[in-house]
């Protein structure tokens, strides 16, 4: 099952195997999807953990022959029409020669590490982050240095995997975060730079996919809210046309 996070109401794709999940639904009205503030949650971290209070949810509350996340307007793309949504039925597919789904690595101008740092402002961050890496699993060192120093990524905390495969990272992730959440102070932080553990996490994902030997499958992201933005814009500067002829007819 491919959950989808979401804070507020939104267009639910009509694709069988898509089930939208109210992220950060602790102390919020509902808005009619399951929610992630139920069984063993972690919903009122939200505001730090961003879409990762769904992704705790789906590890701790699911059983699904296979899990992924994506997010109500971003979602993985059909390779043969990048403007439909993967369906069911490719996934399903796909899972049999691949272990996870992931988007496309993209290529950045700055290491991960400045990159981070631009966001946040706070090295601190990362260096407590490595130093638990360090600490609790020795054996990812290389493969966090080689990630964190170098210029590719897999953005947006997106993913659909084999349940194994997907309950293996959480634990790994959620064992680091839930370390560094004891060791960090977030006074003096903004609401942004308060979201540390998805942006974290955005970066510890490819440190785990780095280390293990995993089949990865990449794939392209739909933004479906620039889609539309984009749809708009190509009809306004049609009817601009269209009005543009008109009146050279009508002179």
């Amino acid at each position: 099952m491919i959950y989808i996070a979401a804070h507020k109401k939104f267009d639910v794709p009509n694709q069988p195997g898509y089930v939208p999940l109210q992220v950060g639904a602790e102390g919020k009205k509902s808005l009619g999807y399951l929610a992630d503030n139920t069984g063993d949650n972690i919903s009122s971290k939200n505001s730090n953990y961003c879409e990762l209070t769904g992704l705790y949810w789906i590890w701790k509350n699911t059983n699904d022959q296979y899990k992924g996340l994506v997010h109500y307007r971003r979602y993985f793309s059909n390779h043969l029409n990048q403007n439909e949504i993967l369906s069911e039925k490719d996934i399903e597919q796909s899972l049999k020669k691949y272990d996870v789904i992931l988007p496309f690595y993209r290529t950045i101008k700055k290491t991960l590490i400045e990159d981070y740092c631009e966001i946040s402002g706070f090295k601190n961050d990362l260096d407590k982050t490595h130093e638990i890496v360090k600490r609790k699993y020795p054996e990812y060192l290389s493969a966090y240095e080689k990630v964190m120093n170098g210029n590719q990524i897999h953005f947006f905390n997106m993913m659909i995997a084999k349940k194994k495969v997907f309950d293996n990272y959480c634990k790994w992730l959620f064992d680091i975060l839930f370390e560094l959440e004891k060791e960090v102070d977030l006074t003096g932080y903004n609401d942004y730079q308060k979201r540390i553990y998805g942006f974290l996490s955005e970066r510890l994902l490819n440190v785990y996919f780095e280390y293990n030997n995993y089949e990865v499958m990449e794939c392209g992201v739909i933004n479906t809210e620039e889609n539309w933005d984009n749809l708009k814009k190509i009809r306004t500067a049609l009817k601009r046309t269209i009005l543009y002829y008109v009146q050279l007819l009508l002179k």
